[in-house]
């Protein structure tokens, strides 16, 4: 079984270790809730596995391939889905998917099928400066349905929803997962996701003794 690995991992963040010596593996199908305080790193964490951020030691690997070995295979594999809903406030909600769409090579997606899943129908040709903040992050979740990939990595994923929406996002997931993906999720509340597991990041804290110094 291939898994996504992180081995030994170390972060700083200016002058301060943000965490060291983390381990994680994820399966195919396999889901991995990150939790902890503020600051204990958990953004952090999902820019360094999608190669936004390179860890000061350790590595990624994909199977037993380090991921720094081929970055443009492991960018075409991830979806990153951070704070930002990247809803280009001129176009509608459905021409926002389509452009999504779009930059993974599939211009006709079923935007359709992606706005209804996430209760948009309704708005499909408003533009998207006219969205809620609630409506935008239902958007930028739909994007993870016509542009798919089979890493999702994603940032507080429930800011903003109801509890209707919640369980969409958890349907979405289930999809995802029995056709093989993967989820890896900073999060604050639970997800309605069955057999996760979980990384506590506070696990992994440096604390005011490791501090750095030039």
């Amino acid at each position: 079984m291939t898994l996504f690995e992180g081995r030994d991992l170390t972060c700083h963040r200016g002058l301060r270790q943000v965490f060291t010596g983390l381990d994680f593996a994820l399966p195919a199908g396999g889901v991995l809730l990150l939790t902890g305080p503020n600051g204990s790193g958990k953004s952090t964490l999902l820019r360094i596995m999608a190669g936004l951020l390179t860890p000061v030691a350790g590595a990624l690997f994909w199977g037993d391939e380090k991921v720094t070995e081929d970055p443009e295979a492991h960018r075409g594999r991830v979806h990153y889905l951070g704070h930002l809903d990247a809803v280009k406030p001129v176009l509608s909600a459905a021409e926002n998917l389509a452009f999504w769409g779009g930059l993974r090579g599939r211009p006709n997606a079923d935007v359709a099928q992606a706005l209804e899943h996430f209760g948009l129908s309704h708005l499909a040709k408003v533009p998207g400066r006219m969205l809620s903040a609630g409506q935008k992050r239902r958007l930028a979740l739909a994007r993870l349905l016509v542009s798919p990939a089979e890493l999702w990595l994603l940032d507080e994923p429930s800011v903003g929803l109801d509890d209707a929406s919640l369980d969409s996002l958890g349907a979405a997931i289930a999809r995802h997962r029995s056709d093989g993906g993967r989820v890896a999720a900073a999060t604050h509340v639970p997800l309605p996701v069955e057999d996760s597991e979980e990384l506590m990041l506070d696990d992994f804290i440096g604390g005011p003794e490791m501090e750095l110094a030039w």
